[in-house]
Order: C-alpha cells, then sequence, then structure tokens
C-alpha cells in the first residue's frame, strides 16, 4: 500500500503522524510511505532522517492525496485537505466530528474511509489510541491552569501549591477517566487542593485506591458540583463520552458565582467542551473571558509538546497503521475494536454515537 503523511496545517501544530521508525517499519513490509517536506521537523525529525529509512519526501500535500491509498494524520483534516481526498481513499487520523458538522459533511462528500484514533476500542472497551494525547493533556491541564492562575497572566494570582502558612489553590476536575487521573497526578505532585467529580461508582473506587487521602474523590451529582465550584481557583473539564458530544457541567449563568479570575481548562474542547461557555482557543491566542472567569479552550494542547506527543502517539497507532497497510479494509472486518473507529465511509457516518451527535446537523444517509 502506499501511505502518505501530509504536513499539518491546524495552526499551532507540530506533530507528525508518522515517526522515521514508524516509517522504517512499513517500508520493511514493503509498503512505500510518501511523506511531506519538512513534516517533521516539529518533533527534530529531517527529511533526511526520512529518506535515510526509504521514504520519498514530497514537496507538497497534492502529491501525497494524489498517490496515496491511506492518508496518516494526527489531526482532523482542514478543509482544503478535505477536498483532496478521494473516493475509496483511507484517512487515519483523529477526527472528532461530533463537534465538527461541517468537516463531516467533508467527508460525506469526499466519499472516503475516515477511521478516527479516538473510537477505536480495545477489549476492555477502553479508547488506545486516545490514551497517550489524554495523558499528556491531562497533564498539560495542570501546567497550563498553574501558569494562568498567576496575574500576570491573567488570573486571581494564586500559586497552585501555596507555601507554609498559605493554602494552596483549589483544583476541580470533572471526570476521572484517563485525563482526569493524570490531571490529578500532577495536581496533587504540585500539592494543589484536589477534587475529582465522576459518575462511574467503580471508577471512584479506583480512584479512591490510588489516591488515598491525597484527593477528594466526589460522585458528580449536581448540588455538591455546584457547592464545590462556587470556590474553586482552578476546573479542568475532562469528561469524555465516546465519539459524542461531552455533556456541559457548567452552565453561563454559573459563571457569576464563581471567584474572579478563577480558570477554567476545557480539555474537552475537541468534543464541543464540557462548559457551556467554551470555545475552541489556539496556542497563539489561548484564553478569553466570560463573565469574570478565564476560559482556556486550546484543541491541540498536545500539539505543544509535538516531539513527546508524537512518539507516544506511534507508540500506539504503528500497529494499526500496519494492519490497515496489509490487509485494507478486510483489516477492520477481522478486528470488530478497530471498526469502532469507522466514521465515515462511501458517503455515510458509519459510527453510532457520531451519527446521533450530528443527526440535526448533517444529512448522515
Amino acid at each position: 500500500m502506499i501511505i502518505g503523511v501530509p504536513k499539518e496545517i491546524k495552526p499551532s501544530e507540530y506533530r507528525v503522524g508518522i515517526t522515521p521508525s514508524t516509517a522504517s517499519r512499513l517500508i520493511e513490509e514493503n509498503h512505500t510511505v510518501l511523506v511531506q517536506k519538512n513534516s517533521g521537523e516539529g518533533i527534530g525529525a529531517t527529511d533526511d532522517d526520512y529518506k535515510k529509512v526509504g521514504v520519498k519526501v514530497v514537496d507538497g500535500p497534492e502529491e501525497i492525496f494524489k498517490n496515496s491509498n491511506m492518508i496518516v494524520k494526527v489531526k482532523e483534516p482542514q478543509e482544503s485537505e478535505w477536498k483532496m481526498l478521494k473516493e475509496e481513499q483511507i484517512l487515519f487520523t483523529y477526527l472528532h466530528l461530533a463537534a465538527d458538522p461541517k468537516q463531516a459533511k467533508g467527508l460525506i462528500d469526499a466519499k472516503c474511509h475516515a477511521i478516527a484514533y479516538e473510537t477505536i476500542t480495545d477489549n476492555k472497551g477502553a479508547l488506545p489510541l486516545l490514551a497517550p494525547m489524554s495523558e499528556i493533556a491531562g497533564r498539560l491541564a495542570v501546567f497550563e491552569g498553574a501558569y494562568h492562575l498567576k496575574k500576570t497572566c491573567g488570573g486571581p494570582g494564586t500559586l497552585i501549591s501555596g507555601v507554609p502558612g498559605v493554602k494552596p489553590a483549589k483544583v476541580i476536575i470533572l471526570g476521572g477517566g484517563m485525563v482526569g487521573t493524570n490531571a490529578a497526578q500532577m495536581a496533587i505532585g504540585v500539592g494543589a487542593d484536589v477534587t475529582i467529580f465522576d459518575k462511574s461508582i467503580e471508577r471512584l473506587r479506583y480512584l479512591n485506591d490510588i489516591f488515598g487521602n491525597s484527593a477528594k474523590v466526589l460522585y458528580s451529582e449536581h448540588l455538591e458540583l455546584k457547592s464545590q465550584l462556587v470556590d474553586a481557583d482552578l476546573v479542568i473539564g475532562a469528561v469524555l463520552i465516546p465519539g459524542a458530544s461531552a455533556p456541559k457541567l457548567i452552565e453561563k449563568s454559573f459563571l457569576s458565582k464563581m471567584k474572579k479570575n478563577s480558570v477554567l481548562v476545557d480539555v474537552a474542547i475537541d468534543q464541543g467542551g464540557c462548559f457551556e461557555t467554551s470555545k475552541p482557543t489556539t496556542h497563539q491566542n489561548p484564553i478569553y473571558y466570560e463573565d469574570g472567569v478565564l476560559h482556556y479552550c486550546v484543541a491541540n494542547m498536545p500539539g505543544s509538546v509535538p516531539k513527546t506527543a508524537s512518539y507516544a502517539l506511534n507508540n500506539v497507532t504503528a500497529n494499526y497503521i500496519s494492519k490497515i497497510a496489509s490487509l485494507g479494509l478486510e483489516a477492520l472486518e477481522q478486528d470488530q475494536n478497530l471498526a469502532m473507529g469507522l466514521n465515515v465511509s462511501k458517503g455515510q457516518i458509519t459510527h453510532s454515537a457520531v451519527k446521533e451527535a450530528l443527526l440535526e446537523t448533517v444529512s448522515c444517509n
């Protein structure tokens, strides 16, 4: 199979879909890999690094999309990219279609086979290709939250850890999954006052076991959540429903009850965000205010650490890329967990949660 890797063009996106090491493996398996010029510069991989393992480096995206059977990316295709997709071509990347009807329509019109990293499952129902970015985003959420708590960065002037004699910041984490667990580990590590909310009793028991008295672990009940949020310095939104839009856990009307200049970091923004006032931002312009509350809603947080993120992603995507390259769509027939990644095929939305989320905005066929 001919596998194409275009350079990412989303603002401040420096990751790359295939690293030189993954490319080497694919070439050893007798596949052809095309990589757009300078695609790896964000991770410190030169064109020569790719050429040394047998990659063909090409100048522009047009040649990539024209000549490849499968396109491998990191972020969802931008409009100029989905217009280059061909009928029957396989696209393998993060899509997050529930919050992006325009992209969904573009993929439907392209009649390609779009496989989303974030909806592929494993035998336990977990999301193995979302996990490494969730780990990174959860950890970055605390870094970015702590940074923006500083007065010079728009926050209230609170040191997240406190100091002897002065209490630390109160950090509320909404969701105890992969993002929330990693956020909690980081926040606890710097000495914050941490509370985690989740609706799964089984998950709450797990979180209680691993964190003990280092964090308060609470059931996500409306009144208790609101009472805790009033005193929060930093709130991290880490709620995920696979393939679907994130639930809105903080309404706009509630912001006036929160501390002035308190910080909201919405890691769920790729899925529409879990705060009613969330809207996607970029690394260049990461924050805005609503009712005196600072919002950080960067949609590609791991893109700020592209070297770590690209290699972590390839650690989990390489086997799937290899399987699809060898078997084509038959790989989905042989692997039901991989088949869960198919979001759009032959002009139809095929994933039930994505279809439900887009029912009112896109013709799903």
